[in-house]
């Protein structure tokens, strides 16, 4: 067993000091810890600096003064593990819910919504507070890069919910994405700015990322609606419709059939309609509402649930009439949304969907109009 000089311990605790550690008995519990492996292991011919060096290296990644910070952490803060442990779960977790949701939207397979609102609330609600609580508790942070780090994260919140309400088409996208903005330009980037810029070391970088990150906002504005958006798709819809009563009215039928025809029509425009609105129906004053049908995706709405039985029913109901009707009055079904299944429903959007059930309607009043006109020159 080798036995330790007064001038190596001396040596090993100058190091000591040297790599930061500022606690005594944090420097005392160390040096006796390298001590004891030096007498066990070390010996005589051996060089004695690479040997030590190698001894802290099994102690320590990089320096002494990782230890020290790691103790303090888990001095003050007693659940500091468990909650690096949950910021790296929920972050990889998030980050790989968040890509399988935009691969599934991507291919349009049910799941891509909940897949996404998953991904982006365990990021933004979960990992985000985690890493900048954990980050401002490291030792060395003042309470300028604190701020930095909270306006950063607040930034980062605001920003992914912003683009979860937008996904799941919910009110509110716009205000989220102005609050990003000003949050941004107003508060983190300048604080970011006069905090990094005061360090020469990170002068350079500071201004390049700073710049980086003004364009990122300027982006993100250019893509806001300052003005409110004209309600084009809703005048579209209202007047399809109108006109669809015009034609339903100057046809005196009486076709048990193509009233359920009708009846299921309308039922699976109120879903859609309940799902871009939240009505189903639009009323007078929905420009003061701003109550606007957007071209939009459908979604799943007509793939699964209530919206596939409608449809079925539908597509059922169609063959019937067209079976009973002559070959001059058939309702078109191909290239309608009749005429799609299963996941091709979900290449719709809201207006594409009630644009083709409204023309299937006014299919069904010409050839109503015209058995109509067939009977009475029949009856005359």
């Amino acid at each position: 067993m080798y036995c330790i000089t007064d001038e190596q311990i001396e040596y090993i605790l100058n190091d000591i000091k040297s790599n930061g550690v500022e606690m005594e008995d944090l420097r005392l519990n160390l040096l006796d810890h390298i001590c004891c492996k030096v007498e066990q292991e070390f010996k005589e011919n051996d060089d004695f600096e690479r040997f030590y060096k190698q001894a802290v290296k099994q102690l320590c990644r990089n320096s002494l003064h990782e230890i020290e910070e790691e103790t303090i952490n888990l001095l003050t803060y007693k659940n500091y593990y468990f909650m690096k442990k949950a910021m790296m779960i929920s972050g990889g977790v998030s980050a790989a819910i968040f890509m399988a949701g935009c691969f599934f939207k991507l291919m349009h397979w049910p799941g891509a919504s909940v897949l996404l609102f998953l991904g982006i609330t365990l990021m933004s609600l979960v990992f985000l507070p985690l890493a900048v609580l954990l980050k401002g508790k490291q030792p060395g942070s003042g309470g300028a890069e604190r701020f930095v780090l909270f306006t950063g994260a607040l930034t980062g919140i605001t920003y992914s919910m912003a683009t979860l309400f937008t996904v799941m088409h919910w009110p509110g996208s716009n205000i989220l994405w102005f609050t990003t903005v000003g949050i941004s330009l107003l508060v983190f980037i300048p604080a970011y700015f006069f905090t990094g810029i005061r360090n020469p070391e990170k002068k350079v970088n500071t201004i390049l990322t700073s710049v980086l990150l003004v364009g990122a906002t300027g982006l993100i504005f250019t893509m806001l609606r300052v003005r409110p958006e004209p309600p084009t798709g809703t005048y579209t819809y209202l007047e399809s419709e109108e006109l669809l009563k015009t034609m339903q009215n100057s046809t005196s039928q009486n076709d048990p059939l193509a009233a359920d025809i009708n009846s299921t029509c309308r039922k699976i425009k109120e879903l859609v309609l309940q799902q871009e609105t939240g009505l189903t129906a639009i009323p007078a004053d929905f420009e003061s509402k701003q109550l606007l049908i957007r071209d939009h995706n459908i979604g799943n709405i007509l793939s699964i649930g209530e919206g596939a039985q409608l449809l079925k029913k539908l597509r059922t109901d169609i063959s019937n009439f067209n079976a009973s009707a002559s070959a001059s009055i058939k309702i078109p079904v191909a290239h309608s949304i009749l005429d799609a299944e299963g996941n091709n429903l979900q290449v719709y959007t809201n207006l594409s969907a009630l644009n083709s059930i409204t023309q299937l309607q006014m299919y069904l009043a010409i050839a109503g109009k015209n058995k109509s006109e067939a009977t009475t020159v029949v009856s005359k």
